[in-house]
Parts: structure tokens; sequence; C-alpha cells
């Protein structure tokens, strides 16, 4: 029988700091919406001497708010997990606030080069002026005076997505990988369905007891959400190569058929999700189209 995503949908609010454990405070960003649910969630770590991980968007209230609730404590690092601009843009007023080094991901980099005439659809979504003071790569350690982050690289959201592992709570800082509340959004040239499944698989061999996300509450049990996560992509890769073989060759056509009853505005999204699951299946000759594959692109079994 098929394993259902157990997805949580705990809503954090926004605006107030929450102690979620010994080490780690979050305080929800006021940018709900369908792709934050109720807001980015950025996390205090350690007590005193602090990291602040994803300050979120360009906001001031969530600044002071953040800054009114760290008073008497010092912001020594800024962590930033992928350079989306709802966790990207506040990096930039963090660090006028409180001199912090910036560390983590990389300046923001597509997973692939454009294709010939190819428009980057999510170019607005990202922050391209980020740049971090200290780049962090897997293994990479940040050490606080309480606390001990692990880099974990997580490509696939976006090619630059890093998770941070607490050591001392055996808890992972998940950043848009994993998400308690809802799947992630796969959309290249940004972002890869291959690195996405590869990072999926990389996380299950790990041992962490939780997981705290971008956006949303905890992922608990995360070994076994993780599994059901990647399930759930291959099922979606099935029921798109099904619908290639029955002879749908264009996205718009596949998501009709696919995710029957979506909601209008949120099929732009699903576009981008069946075209990154038919790049994958046509770098792994499953599926081929004229020249790269494209959002306008004809789609046909190998």
């Amino acid at each position: 029988m098929a394993e259902d995503v157990p997805f949580d949908r705990e809503a954090p609010p926004a605006g107030r700091l929450e102690t979620l454990s010994p080490r780690v405070r979050r305080l929800v960003a006021g940018n709900g919406g369908p792709f934050t649910f109720t807001g980015t969630c950025s996390y205090v770590v350690g007590r005193g001497r602090v990291a602040v991980i994803d300050p979120g968007p360009d906001d001031p209230a969530h600044l002071a708010a953040l800054l009114a609730a760290l008073a008497g404590e010092t912001v020594e690092h800024i962590v930033l997990t992928h350079t989306h601009r709802d966790h990207a843009d506040g990096v930039a007023a963090l660090k006028a606030a409180t001199g912090a080094t910036v560390v983590g991901c990389s300046a923001h980099r597509a997973s692939r080069p454009l294709g010939l005439d190819e428009r980057n659809l999510l170019d607005a979504s990202s922050n391209r002026g980020y740049a971090p003071d200290l780049e962090m790569r897997e293994g990479d350690v940040l050490s606080g005076a309480d606390f001990t982050l692990e880099t974990v690289e997580t490509p696939g959201h976006t090619a630059n997505h890093l998770a941070f592992a607490l050591r001392e709570d055996n808890a992972l800082f998940s950043g848009d990988h994993v998400m308690a509340w809802s799947t992630s959004i796969v959309a290249p040239p940004d972002g890869s369905m291959g690195d996405y499944m590869d990072s999926l698989q990389k996380l299950g061999r790990r041992s962490e007891a939780v997981y705290w996300p971008g956006h949303g509450g905890p992922v608990r049990e995360p070994a076994r959400f993780v599994r059901a996560l990647a399930h759930h992509r291959r099922q979606r890769e099935a029921s798109i190569l099904g619908r290639v073989e029955k002879g749908d060759e264009t996205v718009a056509a596949i998501v009709e058929a696919v995710y029957q009853g979506l909601a209008p505005g949120l099929k732009g999204a699903a576009g981008l999700s069946v075209f990154a699951h038919l790049e994958d299946l046509v770098a792994r000759g499953l599926v081929d189209c004229e020249g790269a594959p494209r959002l306008d692109a004809r789609f046909r079994r190998t």
C-alpha cells in the first residue's frame, strides 16, 4: 500500500518569539501566503551569543520584533539556508543592525544553464544581491557558545540550498527542503528534481529526531516523513509518465490531467513541478523532446 505523506499543518503564529528547546527559539515573519504558510520561520540558536537562521523578508516590523526579542543578547552570525527572497531579503538589514557575520549558502545560482531564449520564471523570487561573508559547504561547522551547527548540502529546491544540523539537540534546520505542512516547490532552472530526490535520500540516512523547517511547524518522525515524501514524488513521476504515454505532450495538458480540481492560482506552480519531473525523465532517458527540455516543449515517451 502506498504510504501517504503525513502532513502536519500546525500553524505557528507570526510575530511572537517562541521557545522550542533550551537552544532554539522561533519568530515567524508576517508574510503568510499560499507558498509561505503562516510566514517564514526565523530561528534563534543559542543564548546570549546567538545565531539567527533565515532572517526572512525585508520587513521592518519583523526586524524590529527580532531585535526587541533579543535585547541584551548579541547576534554573532546570520545563517542562510537559500536565497529565495522570503528567507534572504532580511539579511542586509539585520547585518546593518547587529554587525553579525553572514554565513551559509552561496550566492544565488541556477541548477543548470538557461537554454536559448529560455526565461528564468523564478528570477524575481531570488535575492541576486546576497553574498555571504563565509560560504559554508558540506560538513562545515559553526560553533557558538552553547551550540554546534553542521552544514548539510541539500540542493533541489534551489541549487544552493543548505540544511543545518544542531548536534546538541539532534535536530535539523531543514529550510524549504522538507516541511511538515506541504511539499516543496521544485522548479527548473532554479531547482532540480534529480538533486531534490538525491537530497531526500541523503537525509533519509541521517538520524535527527526533529526538523525545524523554513515554514510551518516541526517535522516529527522525520525518517518516516522523508520516506513518504520520496514515495509521493515517485508516484507523481509515474502519473506524469503515464500521461506522456497516453499522448499528453505538453506541460499544460499534463497539469490538467494530473492536478484535477486544482485552484487556478496554483496551476503555474504545478506546471513548474511537472516540468521538473519531465526534465529529470529526459535526463534519465525515459522521455524525449526536441532539443533541451523547455517549459513550452513537446514531450514523448522514449
